[in-house]
C-alpha cells in the first residue's frame, strides 16, 4: 500500500490540476457565448425600431435566422399561414431564436377582395396554425401588399390582432442590391419599421450593415407594440425621448408636414404612405389625377370632395402614418400630390 501511494497521490493532484484547467476553459466558453450571443446587450438604446420580414417560413429561414442571431436581433417575422403547415419546424426555430411571429395570411391573396366572412376565416385559419406550431398565437397581422380596408382591419382587431404596416419599405422584394437595402434602411427613426422579406440573399448579407448603421445612431432592434403598431424595447416598454415633449399641443390649425412615398407599385394600381410630422392630430389634403381612384384606406379616416379626386385625411388615432390604394385605370405615371397639411 505504501508503495501505491505516491502514484495514487501524484495521480489525484493531477486531476485535481486537470479538472481546474477545464473548470477555466469552461468559463471562458461561457463568456465567449454569452457575449457573442447578445453583441448588441451593452449598446446604449435611445430608441427602437421593428425589423420585420414577410412570406416565411421558407428554406432559407435557417440561414436568415443565423444571421440575426449573429448581430444580436431579435425581429418579426409575418409568416404566411400554410408555410408554417408546411414547415412547422422553422417556425418553431424562429421562436427558439428569439423572434416574434405574426399572421401574413394564409396564402398571400388579396384580402380586400373577400369578403368578411373569407377575412375571418383566413385569417383565424392562420393564427390558428402558427399557435399550433409555435405556441404563440399572434398578436399582429399585415395584410398581403399592404392592402387593406376597415373590414379587414376590423376582422383582424376581433381576432385580437392589431394592423401592423411599415414605414420603410427595403425594396428588397424589387431586386434591390445590398447597398440599396442598406441605403433604405438607414432611413430609420425611432419607433419606426422596415418591410424585408425571408427567403432574399441580398438582405441576409445586408443585416450586418444594417446592424452597424442603426449601433451607429443608438438605435436597437425592438418589438411591434400590439397597443400602438409603433416599435418600442423588447420588453414592451419606451425609452425616454432624447429631448423633452413640448408641454402642450400644437395650435389647432397650425402647419405641420406631411412626406408621401409609394412602397408598393403594381402593373394596375399602387401604394402611397404618408408620414405627418409635428401634430398628433392632423388633417392632410391629397389630389389624386384623374382617370385615378383610390379603392382603399387605413390609418385616417378619408373625406372626397365633389370630383372625387380630392381626398381630405384626418388623423382616427392610428398613429401618424396612414396610406393608401390608388387603381391606376391606364395613367399609370402619375402620383398622389400633398397640397396640405395642418395640425388640429
Amino acid at each position: 500500500m505504501s508503495r501505491l501511494f505516491p502514484r495514487t497521490a501524484l495521480w489525484s493532484r493531477r486531476l485535481r490540476a486537470a479538472l481546474a484547467v477545464l473548470a477555466t476553459a469552461v468559463a471562458m466558453c461561457g463568456v465567449v457565448l454569452a457575449a457573442t450571443s447578445t453583441p448588441s446587450s451593452a449598446a446604449t438604446c435611445n430608441g427602437y425600431v421593428g425589423l420585420t420580414f414577410d412570406d416565411g417560413p421558407t428554406g432559407s429561414t435557417s440561414a436568415l435566422l443565423n444571421v440575426l442571431r449573429s448581430n444580436g436581433v431579435r425581429a418579426t417575422m409575418f409568416n404566411v399561414g400554410q408555410n408554417v403547415q408546411n414547415n412547422r419546424s422553422a417556425a418553431q426555430a424562429q421562436v427558439a431564436a428569439g423572434m416574434w411571429v405574426a399572421n401574413h395570411s394564409w396564402n398571400h391573396a388579396h384580402m380586400t377582395s373577400m369578403s368578411q366572412a373569407q377575412m375571418q376565416s383566413d385569417l383565424s385559419q392562420t393564427s390558428s396554425a402558427i399557435q399550433s406550431a409555435t405556441g404563440s398565437r399572434p398578436a399582429l397581422f399585415r395584410p398581403p401588399y399592404g392592402e387593406t380596408n376597415s373590414t379587414l382591419q376590423s376582422v383582424a382587431s376581433s381576432l385580437g390582432m392589431r394592423q401592423a404596416l411599415w414605414d420603410v419599405d427595403s425594396q428588397d422584394w424589387n431586386g434591390a442590391s445590398v447597398s440599396q437595402i442598406v441605403a433604405n434602411a438607414s432611413r430609420l427613426q425611432a419607433g419606426q419599421v422596415i418591410l424585408m422579406h425571408d427567403g432574399i440573399q441580398n438582405t441576409r448579407d445586408a443585416i450586418p450593415q444594417i446592424m452597424a448603421n442603426l449601433t451607429s445612431r443608438n438605435l436597437c432592434p425592438g418589438m411591434i407594440s400590439p397597443s400602438t403598431g409603433r416599435a418600442v424595447a423588447p420588453d414592451g416598454t419606451t425609452p425616454p425621448p432624447t429631448t423633452p415633449p413640448p408641454t402642450t399641443p400644437p395650435p389647432s390649425g397650425g402647419t405641420s408636414t406631411a412626406t408621401a412615398t409609394t412602397p408598393n407599385v403594381w402593373g394596375d394600381r399602387y401604394n402611397t404612405s404618408v408620414t405627418v410630422s409635428g401634430a398628433s392630430t392632423w388633417t392632410v389634403v391629397v389630389a389624386i389625377t384623374s382617370p385615378q381612384r383610390v379603392s382603399t384606406i387605413w390609418n385616417g379616416t378619408a373625406t372626397w370632395d365633389s370630383s372625387g379626386t380630392v381626398m381630405t385625411m384626418r388623423s382616427n388615432g392610428s398613429g401618424n402614418t396612414f396610406g393608401f390604394t390608388t387603381m391606376t385605370n391606364g395613367n399609370s405615371s402619375a402620383r398622389p400630390q400633398i397640397r396640405s397639411c395642418t395640425s388640429g
